[in-house]
This record gives C-alpha cells, structure tokens and sequence, in this order.
C-alpha cells in the first residue's frame, strides 16, 4: 500500500496557525532504534534540503527525565512531526515528548503531524498489535499508573490526527517527498516561495548559456521580501532583473 495521507475519523485543525517567533520550523520526535539511522536521517536530510529548519535530537545517551532543552525546541517550534514506531511507545522519553507537543498543540497552536511507520493508527490509539506490547511492556517496568493514563489518552488523541500512513510504504523516498511537501504548505511563506523559485527556474532555462539558478540558497530566506529574492537569484547570475520585472510585473 502506497502512502497515504489521514488517519482515523477526528483530526487536527487544517487552518494555518498565527505566526509567531519560533526557533525552528520542525520538532521530530521519535524512537532512535527503530528510525535513526534510516528513516529519520533520510527525512531530515529531505527537509533540510528544501531550506525548512528541522530540529533532531542527537542525544544517544538520556536521562530519566526530558532535558529542558528539548522541552524549549519543542516550544519553539511550528509544526512538531511524531513518527509513531513499533518501539515508540516503550520509552518514556518518547511519551514525554509527545505531552508536551500535545500541550503545545491546545495552548500555542502548533501544528502536530503523525507518521504511522510500520504500524497502524488503530494500534497506536488502542495499544495493541507491537505496538500495544511495547507499551505494556513500558508500563510492567515502570509501576506507574497515574503516568501510564496520561500517556494512554496521548496516544489516543495523537492516533485521532490526520497524518501519514507508512506501514506497507514501498517507496520511502515517494512518502519522505509527500512528508517535506505537506510540511512545507504549513510554514508560513512557503507556498509563495516556491511559486517564485519556479519563475526564477524558468526564466533561467529560457536564457542561453544559463543553468538553472541555486534554487535551494534561495528558499532559505524567509524574511526577505520576495522582490528582493528574486532579484539576488538573476544578479547571481548577470541577469537584469529590472527587464524582469518590467516584463512579469
């Protein structure tokens, strides 16, 4: 089965979220044994490649408790992504981290996106199948009711988001590209962005002796305003940007 975009029946709100100062763009949150070294890293490399600011925990060794850092990166952050493994729920870390995003998503609206990697939403809201075992598992070891609740409304909640299919996903790279293009029709400026890196594309194809302008350099300016992208791309390249936009304006 091919990637699929929606989850079970509730979702998470569609509407665009206010902008405000955020540290990074996107917040990863997930199980280091089950994604690390393959998904995740080939999904960073995805979002970083299209200009967005991603934050990965590269902390291999954590404590008892969730550090206040990761804490303050998830405050600081747009959209939180929450890649839902087998193994996820088997550490508390990972539960933690996905109560503060929730907390995140009620009082700073941030927007929250679930990837369902090689289990299904119906596991993850019912804990069961491997999914349900790491949990339980989880639970055995830690002894701790009032905490195992919480987590359990968590995942229920975060089980009810639209989000990403992934459990028979035969493409990866096909899903990664679906992932960055859905995170980057969220971010604020995104969309129009991308419209002008492919004005700017296009007209670069049309002058001889050309090649297709550093498209990548330009989507990391968000700020800027777009006039100004534009015409920083074509002087890079000895174009006049003032016939462009005589001609486009």
């Amino acid at each position: 089965m091919a990637c699929q975009l929606g989850a079970s029946s509730s979702s998470s709100p569609t509407s665009s979220p206010p902008i405000r100062s955020c540290n990074h763009e996107v917040f990863l949150s997930f199980r280091g044994e089950d994604v690390r070294h393959n998904f995740i890293s080939h999904l960073y490399k995805a979002l970083v490649e299209r200009g967005i600011n991603a934050y990965i925990d590269n902390n291999l060794e954590r404590g008892e408790e969730i550090s206040s850092e990761l804490f303050k990166a998830i405050e600081g952050s747009m959209i939180s992504i929450i890649v839902l493994s087998k193994n996820y729920a088997e550490s508390k870390w990972c539960l933690d981290e996905l109560l503060k995003i929730l907390d995140c998503e009620e009082t700073k609206k941030q927007i929250v996106l679930p990837i369902f990697f090689q289990v299904e939403p119906w596991e993850v809201e019912h804990q069961k199948g491997n999914f349900g075992k790491s949990f339980d598992k989880l639970g055995g070891e830690l002894k701790d009711n009032a905490k195992m609740v919480k987590w359990k409304k968590a995942l229920v909640k975060v089980a009810g988001f639209s989000g990403l299919q992934l459990a028979k996903c035969r493409d990866e790279s096909e899903c990664i590209e679906k992932i960055v293009q859905e995170v980057s029709s969220k971010l604020p400026n995104r969309t129009m962005l991308e419209c002008i890196e492919k004005i700017v594309q296009e007209v670069s194809s049309k002058l001889p002796n050309r090649t297709m302008l550093a498209c990548r350099k330009l989507s990391g300016w968000i700020g800027v305003p777009w006039r100004r992208i534009v015409q920083e791309g074509l002087e890079s390249r000895g174009v006049s940007w003032r016939r462009f936009f005589f001609f486009f304006f």
